[in-house]
């Protein structure tokens, strides 16, 4: 099992509320929140609340807290008004692909034309 917060993770601070964060989307299970550096009119980051290190990890292997972080995805698209037009998601998985903070997270973006391929 995951340990609830690791020290010093932001995204960890992020779950506790010790850091501010704009919280679109709360379950028992995961936070939707703003990026704070949008890659899109719509971009948010979706977390498990407990410290998940990334999606390599034995702990990310639990569908539940996956399951979660995708349906969180769906409501957030639906409540943003960009379900029906469409949306991406992300998992950066180590520092090649840009993972930077290393809590599992998934990344929402949507509400404009996304070209392909990212980059």
């Amino acid at each position: 099992m995951a340990e609830q917060h690791a020290e010093g993770c932001l995204f960890c601070g992020i779950a506790t509320g010790a850091i501010p964060s704009t919280r679109v989307y709360e379950d028992e299970k995961v936070i939707g929140f703003r990026d704070i550096n949008p890659g899109a009119p719509t971009h948010v980051l979706i977390i498990p609340r407990t410290h998940i290190a990334g999606i390599n990890t034995p702990e990310a292997e639990d569908s539940a807290i996956l399951s979660a972080l995708v349906h969180a995805a769906k409501q957030i698209a639906q409540r943003e008004g960009i379900a029906e037009s469409g949306y991406r998601l992300v998992w950066n998985v180590g520092p090649d692909a840009g993972q930077s903070v290393f809590h599992l997270h998934l990344h929402l973006l949507g509400g404009r034309k996304l070209a392909w391929p990212p980059g």
